[in-house]
């Protein structure tokens, strides 16, 4: 199973330890743990169903920056899901 973490930033509506989640894909790992935690999708995804422009998604230690719901995953993947901060 996919192991899910989302950073303290997502804390208030997500999971504070990671989440074993079933999929060949990030969407499909996400949408495994938005069936389980509803309040988190919200957050994740806008309302066209794609990776808001806040969020970052990393597999396996890898920054995914395009078409980032089709990213493979295996079965021993970490997947990391990250509110991005900006500033100056």
């Amino acid at each position: 199973m996919v192991k899910v973490h989302f950073t303290s930033h997502l804390r208030h509506v997500a999971p504070s330890d990671p989440v074993e989640a079933a999929g060949a894909t990030v969407a499909d790992v996400l949408t495994d743990v938005f069936a389980r935690h509803p309040a988190v999708r919200g957050y994740v995804l806008d309302d066209q169903d794609r990776i808001r422009l806040h969020i970052a998604v990393f597999v396996d230690g890898t920054h995914v920056r395009k078409d980032i719901l089709a990213a493979p995953v295996t079965p021993a993947s970490e997947v990391y899901v990250l509110q991005a901060l900006s500033g100056g």
